[in-house]
């Protein structure tokens, strides 16, 4: 069983600006020594010859390769478009800037 103690947890509590309960003290030096005690179980068996790992399973990349295609001209990009300037959309102004 962890050390943990229910002064402990009050004093966090009072640092970190939390108002608890005594009940609420009593349950939380109860969950944080098993929190406690469970890392200290992980701590045991992570030896120096245990790789460290993030996920279970290696994971690798899903996505596809870039590949250069034909796109699209600047005359087809806007041929639909309701108003243009040049080679852009034209969009009404939302800020008053020019």
């Amino acid at each position: 069983m962890s050390e943990i103690t229910a002064e402990q947890v009050a004093h966090l509590a009072n640092l970190a600006r939390i108002d608890l309960s005594s009940a609420e003290i009593d349950r939380l030096t109860i969950e944080l020594g098993q929190i406690v005690d469970s890392v200290a179980k992980v701590a045991e068996v992570a030896t120096p010859d245990v790789p460290a790992t993030s996920h279970p399973m290696p994971l690798t990349n899903v996505f596809r390769d870039d590949v250069v295609v034909p796109s699209l001209t600047v005359d087809q990009a806007l041929s639909g478009a309701p108003d243009r300037a040049g080679d852009k959309f034209r969009v009404p102004a939302i800020l008053d800037e020019e």
